[in-house]
Order: C-alpha cells, then structure tokens, then sequence
C-alpha cells in the first residue's frame, strides 16, 4: 500500500456493487470486485476516507457521530456469513468536528447521529479496498429532496478537508434501473451506454470549464438516457458530490465495464 504523503487526498465516485455481492466472488461483479481491490494504487494512502453512500438520505446532511460505528446489514436474503462482517474502522472525534466545522464555514447545516451504522455502499467496498481496516473512516448522509444543486454544494464545502488528507468517497452507481437490470436486453443497454457516453464527456472532456462541468451535472436529468438509467438518482447523487469537492475540474475514469451486464464506471479527481 502508498504511504502517506502531503499530496491533496482524491475525490473519487465508485459502483459498490448489488448488497455484498462484490464480497461474494459473483460473476456478474467479479470486474468490480477485482476493481475495487486494486483502486487503491491509484492514489496516495490517505489520513481518512470520507463516505457519502447512496443508502443513507436524511432532511440535512448528517454525520456519524460514534467513535466506532457499528455495521448496518442493510440488505436481506443474503449467505449467513454476509451478516457476520465486521470491519473495525475508527471514526475520529477530531475529524469529525473537522467535517462540522467545514459544512458551517459554507452555511450548510449538519445533524449527527451516533446510533446508525455504516451501511453496505461503505463497508463492502472499503472491505475490498482497505481490507485492513486501518484508515479512519467517516460517513456523511445525502440530503433529502435529491436536488442536484444542494449535493453540488456539498461538495464544494467537504473539498478543503481533501487538503487535509482526507478522501471524499462517493458509493452509488452510474447505472441503477433495478427492474432493466433483472429483466434486460439490447434496447436498454444502448440507452445505458448513450448516457454513459454523456456522463463520461460531461465529467472527463478538457474543453469544458468546471462551470459548465458543473451546471451539467445540474440538469443530469436532461441527459440522453437519465431518467431510464436512474429512475430515482440517489445512486447517482454522490457523484456530483465528489466532481464539486474536485471544484468541477475533468476527472479520470478509472474502470469502465459492466455490473450485472451494465455499463458502470468509476472516477478520480486527484487535483
């Protein structure tokens, strides 16, 4: 693993796969999983990992208040083995209050709660990433309402705790019809790849100001392909987290394949 070094923390938007799948050796997320194993070569170790998961929405954006957070089996029907995990990461009181502290600076409220714990956007893809369970971790709910703009401004206020070493994670998934994604065929993996193409010159094409990057991301909906590929977009919303926490500049796509025989890709903002 990279140690550590002064180099600002990345801002990085990952798939984390269906429930823990990934953990599974599952085919159909095998290139995720393996994915997912060898991302952290791709950047320096960080201080902490800051995680804004598409399945934790709350009326403000809301922290994880607990020094050691339990794990949140947030998924049914699963091998028994996949409700006995445990990855005991640390949720330091000093980076929190860090967190805190950067939301107020932008006028953004913030609740906490230290009861919940970390769901499976967090925990099964750090598991792969960081099996050691040796970085901090901390978790940071989307805002109720889904509007892209708020999550925008998100963003931009967690980016000065990237200059603390601190990574912002975003776990969602580009791709996330659940119904196409049981029941597909070639017409909805075209419209799948059309908006992945649009997503992909949206967020890596050099031309484009961050500006432009930005307000795109906005109106994500006018996309060709958006609402078939997100029906509901709490799995998209952690990504224009991460590309304003970048200060909308062109990030890198990482990994660009399919999860349960769709297109799905991760990002890296490393500036």
């Amino acid at each position: 693993m990279n140690t550590a070094t002064n180099q600002r923390a990345p801002a990085v938007f990952i798939p984390h796969g269906g429930g823990p799948m990934p953990l599974l050796n599952e085919p159909s997320q095998q290139a995720l999983a393996d994915f997912l194993r060898q991302l952290p070569q791709h950047y320096e170790r960080p201080k902490a990992i800051l995680v804004i998961s598409a399945h934790w929405e709350a009326p403000h954006p809301t922290l994880l208040d607990a020094d050691t957070p339990p794990l949140l089996f947030d998924y049914y029907g699963f091998p028994a083995e996949t409700y006995d995990y445990r990855y005991p990461v640390t949720n330091p009181a000093d980076i929190r209050a860090r967190v805190k502290e950067c939301l107020a600076n932008a006028g953004l409220p913030v609740d906490t709660d230290a009861k919940r714990g970390y769901d499976h956007g967090v925990f099964v893809p750090l598991m792969l990433m960081h099996p050691q369970a040796d970085i901090p971790v901390l978790q940071l709910s989307l805002i109720e309402g889904l509007d892209p703009a708020a999550h925008i401004a998100l963003g931009q206020a967690l980016s000065a705790l990237r200059d603390d070493g601190v990574m912002i994670l975003g776990s969602g998934f580009s791709f996330h019809n659940m119904s196409v994604m049981r029941n597909g065929n070639d017409q909805a993996r075209a419209i799948n790849s059309e908006f992945h193409d649009w997503l992909a010159e949206t967020l890596t094409h050099p031309e484009l100001t961050p500006e432009q990057r930005i307000a795109k991301m906005i109106d994500w909906d006018q996309a060709p392909g958006a609402r078939f590929s997100h029906p509901r977009e709490e799995h998209l919303l952690p990504l224009p987290v991460c590309l304003a926490a970048a200060g909308g500049h062109a990030g890198e796509i990482l990994f660009d394949d399919t999860v349960l025989g769709y297109r799905t890709f991760c990002v890296i903002w490393r500036d």
